[in-house]
């Protein structure tokens, strides 16, 4: 596959991903390195004019006044590194660390942060070569951008001037024991970079500043999430149609005229989607007697439409993120007045919290519905005549009662987890970080979040499949009894999908998480 071209201010999300997941490999352009070279000029006249510039040879944090003497400038730099690789708890996912150092490369391939050419093309070989730095999920409060996380990379590429193999991180490998079984185990940086070929780095002044400061922790994480909450968007729409079937509704609420009357495009989108996808049913309209849906089914399109519109204000805001230079300070070698390094604030993080949070809240929307809706199909007092908890043999049999109770569980925790940690700040560095965002509080979060309505949305799918079977079944009319001669087009494919996955009809209760799981295995990718 073609090498990604970094320049600092092109990335797509789709890279981001293919990056991630997919090993792509990447290169800077030309100019890419051009800018970087110009502005490590610069940096070298600094220190050569002994020019008082923070984090080049002052302190860090509330030690910005500190001088530091001109031979002490190497160990200031690794110091930085090697004190705030304070992270605690599970490491981050690897595909999450690669997302990290793609990012932390496209900010730094900008050209306006101080790095040597030769110190990013390290941090690149890292990536091509597959070395991922074992990375603590907690530590950040999102300011002075994700100093803790970014450590523990740095910690991998960078080495003291004394000893190689002192304080050199761990790195994440894997090893494959058959298809079905891996061993993941963390080894010595140092081993890890050696057995790679790659030369662990000595920090020049500014370095180190450079690589372990910017948002690129809970950037990467809100990247991969939304990626994933999009095509569970366009799942849940697709299983939500299958519900509606199962469940008769009637398709009144999304005749088109209503929903051109208010003015939201992704509400009209919804219907249209969900239109198309029962097109073609039996079962819709079916149950004469009923009037309108409960709200859980007539009211979709109005909250799925701005769930789908928060994931798209959320692309452009991510998007901007991955293309912006979030250290500091910041070098300016094209300027014009004398002063080329300037302090400033773009390490906060409140963009990403923000959003972060939005999607929190959105998604947990998307699982509340969808709760309501498994409700509904395993209560018999609300499923227009199908058997409680869709047993066909209900007393002796659970059916899926526990599916339900699992669905509530989870839909309640999205309820804590939903709360906005942006509201949230506590000083730090002796209050000179006096106002922080919680953003990679707010992006981990956000990955549980949607974690949980996978989940929900994978029971859904097994009760609506359910519930369409058992009002199959119920057909006098021998003829009706095949599924693909009753359902929606698009219905149809998605409940063929999963019995093919090994989740068949509940005639009896069996163990309902292997199930559960193998739905969840379906929604990874688009259905």
């Amino acid at each position: 596959m073609k090498k990604i071209q970094i320049d600092g201010k092109s990335l797509t999300l789709g890279q981001v991903e293919a990056v991630a997941r997919e090993n792509t490999e990447i290169e800077l352009t030309e100019q890419a390195k051009q800018n970087i070279v110009e502005c490590r000029k610069y940096v070298e006249k600094i220190i050569r004019d002994e020019e008082t510039v923070y984090g080049i040879n002052t302190g860090f944090g509330s030690l910005k006044n500190k001088k530091i003497s001109r031979n002490k400038l190497r160990e200031l730099q690794r110091n930085l590194i090697t004190s705030h690789s304070a992270g605690v708890g599970d490491f981050l996912p690897i595909e999450i660390v690669r997302a990290i150092m793609l990012l932390r490369i496209n900010s730094l391939a900008r050209g306006y942060s101080g790095i040597r050419l030769k110190t990013l093309q390290t941090l690149i070989k890292m990536l091509n070569n597959g070395i991922h730095p074992a990375v603590p999920e907690q530590g950040s409060v999102g300011a002075s951008g994700d100093l803790a996380p970014l450590s523990h990379i740095m910690l991998v590429l960078s080495r003291s001037p004394h000893d190689e193999e002192k304080e050199s991180g761990r790195v994440i490998t894997i090893e494959k024991k058959s298809k079905d079984e891996q061993i993941v185990k963390t080894i010595s940086g140092y081993k890890a970079m050696k057995e790679a070929g790659l030369k662990r780095v000595v920090l020049e002044p500014k370095e180190g500043l450079a690589l372990n400061n910017g948002t690129n922790v809970m950037t990467a994480i809100t990247a991969l999430a939304l990626i994933d909450a999009q095509k569970l968007l366009d799942n849940a729409v697709h299983i939500f149609t299958a519900s509606l079937e199962a469940l008769q509704g009637v398709s009144d609420a999304f005749f088109d005229k209503i929903h051109e009357l208010r003015q939201h495009p992704q509400q009209r989108e919804i219907a249209q989607k969900v239109r198309e996808d029962y097109k073609g049913s039996k079962l819709i309209d079916s149950k004469l007697s009923s009037v309108q849906n409960s709200y859980s089914l007539r009211c979709f399109p109005q909250v799925a439409g701005p769930i789908n519109a928060t994931l798209e204000w959320a692309v452009e805001i991510i998007s901007n993120e991955i293309n912006s230079v979030t250290d500091n300070p910041l070098i300016f070698p094209e300027s014009e007045i004398d002063k080329k390094a300037y302090s400033g604030g773009n390490f906060h993080g409140e963009p990403i919290a923000l959003i972060s949070d939005y999607l929190k809240i959105a998604l947990s929307e998307l699982g509340n519905i969808s709760e309501r809706r498994i409700y509904k199909l395993t209560s018999q007092f609300h499923n227009n005549g199908l058997p409680s908890m869709l047993s066909p043999h209900p007393g002796l049999n659970n059916g899926l009662m526990l599916m339900q109770y699992t669905a509530a569980s989870l839909a309640s925790e999205n309820k804590v987890l939903a709360h906005p940690a942006s509201v949230d700040s506590i000083p730090t560095s002796e209050n000179i970080e006096d106002h922080v965002s919680m953003g990679t509080i707010a992006s981990r979060q956000l990955r549980e979040v949607l974690s949980n309505v996978k989940k929900i949305i994978a029971i859904e799918y097994i009760a609506a499949c359910q519930g369409l079977d058992l009002r199959i079944k119920n057909m006098e009319d021998p003829q009706a009894k095949n599924p693909e001669n009753i359902l929606g087009e698009k219905t149809y494919k998605i409940y063929k999908k999963l019995r093919r996955a090994g989740v068949e009809f509940w005639d009896k209760d069996r163990t309902a998480n292997l199930d559960i799981e193998k739905s969840i295995d379906l929604l990874k990718q688009r259905i």
